[in-house]
């Protein structure tokens, strides 16, 4: 196999795709799955999260509040919903922001390895990663026992701190690559973390963040263009 160049770590939501997944997919297999009753569920899970977020809770916490809303759902169903909401929100051609993917692939034809990190689950990512050829995903893990969700997590979620952590590791289990030469692109002020590790961090639509990391590449985010999943 051939080692990769140079290391390239994307966060996902509002920075590849213009959708919150988390929310959006919520949404998608509740209603599906267990519909009118389910589509009640997934509103008080967003309900009860926005309040969490009002009152100052750390996204960490709120995170983990989110997993919960999933405990009891089987985790094979669960996959089968996240490859069946990719296949219907990738038909849209406003699924993706053009200028992250476009230079995600790029980047890969040019040799790198491409990571996705996000306080995001499997069932979204990996259909994502798949079609943008990520070598690796860093993501939240749920917790599952015999094959069902129990609405925990499997070490920490991948979120601010968790995110540096995450490019840390990545490097040093490729010690040819240097930091330096690698690229990070993230939206909000919680990929911080991610973006100073790296020698080329790229904003995706915030220019107020960009003015934070002196020396960085601010990318439109197709302005103008809007999301068919909202939030």
């Amino acid at each position: 196999m051939t080692e990769p160049v140079r290391l390239v770590f994307s966060d996902v939501d509002e920075t590849l795709i213009h959708c919150k997944s988390m929310f959006d997919f919520l949404d998608f297999h509740f209603v599906r799955t267990h519909g009118p009753r389910g589509a009640l569920r997934a509103r008080d899970v967003r309900e009860n999260l926005a309040a969490l977020t009002a009152g100052g809770t750390p996204r960490e916490h709120a995170n983990r509040a989110y997993y919960r809303a999933w405990a009891g759902e089987p985790a094979h169903e669960v996959a089968a919903s996240g490859a069946d909401w990719f296949a219907e929100r990738s038909a849209d051609e406003r699924f993706y922001v053009r200028a992250t993917r476009d230079a995600l692939l790029g980047h890969r034809a040019d040799g790198a390895a491409i990571v996705l990190v996000s306080g995001s689950f499997p069932a979204i990512l990996d259909p994502i990663a798949a079609d943008v050829g990520a070598a690796h995903v860093v993501c939240s893990l749920p917790e599952a026992r015999g094959g069902v969700l129990t609405g925990e997590l499997v070490g920490e979620p991948i979120i601010g701190e968790e995110k540096r952590t995450a490019v840390q590791r990545l490097l040093r289990a490729h010690p040819h690559i240097d930091a330096a030469d690698c690229h990070a692109y993230g939206d909000h002020v919680s990929d911080l973390p991610m973006l100073t590790e790296v020698g080329h961090p790229v904003v995706v639509g915030d220019p107020d963040l960009a003015r934070r990391l002196p020396g960085s590449r601010l990318l439109p985010t197709d302005a103008g263009t809007p999301s068919p999943v909202g939030d």
